[in-house]
């Protein structure tokens, strides 16, 4: 195991025992969905890490519009505007069916906006994914990366 990946798993338990050690003492003040999204993000965040991509940032706000995008990371020379779907239960859909064509919309829209404010003269080569999380209790947590889940065109 190289050094990066020994301090991603070190970083990644870290958080995760915060993260127990507030859900502990009762002091997450957010809704059990949200708290769910944010572990999902998480475990996303850490699993791009291991693959070697570079998060850049994490749920970026264009501000005059709605929506966010979850993660987005270099991968190489491509960037990624990544979409984080997780489930506590496994059920008839895939976490991954959230992204509905109206998602779909909303995240190239801010990809747009992400770019317009970019410094760079030219924009770099891009790509949407979508990582369903599943944090089933009981079971072990599972990730899904779809890459090049779609395009820039509907």
């Amino acid at each position: 195991m190289g050094t990066r990946q020994i301090t991603t798993a070190l970083l990644e338990r870290s958080i995760a025992a915060l993260d127990w050690m507030v859900k502990r003492r009762g002091e997450s003040r957010l809704p059990e969905h949200l708290v769910t999204g944010m572990s999902g993000e998480d475990a996303a965040f850490f699993e791009l890490r291991r693959k070697g991509y570079i998060v850049v940032a994490r749920r970026w706000s264009a501000g005059n519009l709605p929506g966010d995008l979850d993660l987005i990371a270099w991968h190489g020379e491509l960037l990624c505007f990544v979409e984080v779907k997780t489930r506590t239960a496994r059920d008839m859909t895939p976490a991954e069916s959230a992204v509905d064509r109206h998602k779909q919309h909303v995240l190239r829209r801010l990809g747009r906006a992400y770019l317009r404010r970019s410094p760079q003269a030219e924009a770099p080569a891009t790509r949407f994914d979508v990582m369903s999380v599943y944090l089933v209790p009981g079971e072990e947590r599972a990730i899904v990366h779809f890459e090049n889940a779609f395009g820039w065109s509907s």
